[in-house]
């Protein structure tokens, strides 16, 4: 799994992707609330490792998501 941070514009919020091994998008969500419905990407229980890697992650930078 890929993850990328989206810098959005005026009233548009910062967004965070997640990407397959082909890159498809399966999941969109805000950066400010990004620990919502975890489980539907089989994320659960990794809420603060996500959150750790979305605070230090660069816009436009896409990252292999490796959470341990």
């Amino acid at each position: 799994m890929y993850i990328i941070k989206v810098k959005g514009k005026a009233k548009i919020p910062d967004y965070i992707q997640l990407r397959d091994e082909n890159f498809v998008l399966i999941a969109y969500f805000r950066a400010d609330r990004p620990l919502k419905d975890l489980h539907r990407y089989g994320l659960e229980g990794k809420e603060t490792e996500l959150a750790a890697v979305i605070e230090g992650l660069a816009f436009g930078k896409l990252q292999k998501l490796e959470l341990v």
